[in-house]
């Protein structure tokens, strides 16, 4: 995948557990797994905005892209 997921080193950084995050979020574990593994194929921006204000933190910190062009096969 081009966009790399660091949420495991922010939940780190910040001592917090996954679980605690789900809880303040709104979502299950299993979405947030499927999200920290690097496997999600989308999220949505409500989502994104919910865990960068519990995180404290940038959306750059826990999205990165890798500078490979990938061809998506949905259109």
């Amino acid at each position: 995948m081009a966009i790399e997921v660091h949420l495991e080193e922010v939940l780190k950084d910040r001592q917090m557990t996954s679980k605690e995050l789900c809880r303040l979020v709104g979502i299950t574990e299993a979405n947030l797994s499927i999200l920290r593994s690097g496997k999600a194929k989308g999220i949505r921006f409500g989502t994104i905005n919910r865990i960068c204000y519990y995180l404290k933190c940038d959306v750059g910190d826990i999205l990165k892209f890798n500078g490979i062009l990938e061809e998506d096969d949905e259109e």
